[in-house]
């Protein structure tokens, strides 16, 4: 069977499997370093008064964001998400997503990859946390888009799963979401290697952000267009710190010093949620039940 075919993707995961199996493996020891302070494992909302967050609940943030990334991208490719081995949850709580139709060789390879690297953060994350890793929380992949449709005045409606176009919108959405998530997050970690791996994870989400915003160029105006009406959105959300896409404007960054862009853990979850400023938030859109871990209400 040729690639692109759902007996061909079982056969590529399995086998690249193997090689991630052996990565989550060094994941294990990330915590146990250098005295780094001991995870989380509740699952309560922090406030802004709580004391101070250790390295795991900031692992376990990115642990959701991841979450959603892989539900995504996995859902593209195969039309099925995470396991239950992957989530920590007996059945799924993700909803919606089907697998890509009318895909090229190279179109299916490429999510195909991006699908395996955001399975391999989310296992990397969960060997590094082991019993306090947060299970995957509800996710939510269709009225989220409908309603980020409907605020960036595209319609009431938008699928990301119904042609490769559409699919490179909603990559789009996240890939820049996490890159400016895991700078933000990096310097607050205290242990050396955590901010070693943090690092690691970050430059991975950069190649596809920058692989993404490519595409969506190449592709011409009018999904450019759409983009940056997304992206709009996302600026007002997230405090800004966007680049409008252009022939001439690719690279989002800090256009004085060529710098990437960061984002605190609030501004994130102010888009990831798709509310306006506010304390005391949680849950909407893509997590409408709010994601797990300390670090999981808005504070501003």
């Amino acid at each position: 069977m040729k690639p692109g075919t759902m007996q061909w993707i079982g056969r590529k995961l399995s086998r690249r499997n193997f090689v991630a199996g052996a990565g989550t493996a060094a994941g294990a020891l990330i915590l146990g370093c250098g005295g780094s302070s001991p995870a989380s494992s509740g699952t309560s909302p922090t406030s802004p008064t709580s004391p101070t967050l250790s390295d795991g609940d900031y692992l376990n943030y990115a642990l959701n964001l991841e979450y959603l990334e892989a539900e995504f991208y996995l859902r593209a490719a195969t039309g099925s998400g995470l396991g239950s081995a992957d989530t920590g949850n007996a059945t799924s709580k993700t909803s919606g997503g089907t697998q890509v139709p009318g895909l090229t060789m190279v179109q299916s390879e490429y999510i195909y990859e991006i699908a395996q690297n955001e399975l391999d953060h989310v296992r990397f994350l969960r060997s590094a946390l082991s019993s306090s890793a947060v299970p995957a929380p509800a996710i939510e992949l269709m009225n989220s888009f409908n309603a980020l449709a409907s605020a960036a005045g595209l319609g009431s409606s938008f699928n990301p799963f119904s042609s490769y176009s559409n699919f490179l919108i909603g990559a789009f959405i996240f890939e820049d979401v996490g890159v400016t998530a895991y700078h933000g997050a990096a310097k607050l970690l205290t242990n050396k290697t955590n901010l070693t791996a943090a690092a690691e994870i970050h430059a991975v989400e950069a190649y596809h952000a920058a692989s993404i915003r490519s595409q969506i160029v190449l592709a011409g105006s009018a999904l450019i267009s759409t983009a940056n009406a997304v992206e709009n959105v996302r600026s007002m959300l997230g405090g800004g710190n966007e680049t409008t896409l252009s022939a001439t404007g690719i690279v989002a960054a800090d256009p004085t010093n060529s710098i990437g862009f960061e984002r605190t853990t609030d501004q994130v979850l102010h888009i990831v949620y798709g509310t306006g400023n506010g304390a005391g938030v949680k849950g909407g859109t893509f997590f409408p039940s709010g994601m797990n871990g300390n670090i999981s209400v808005t504070t501003s």
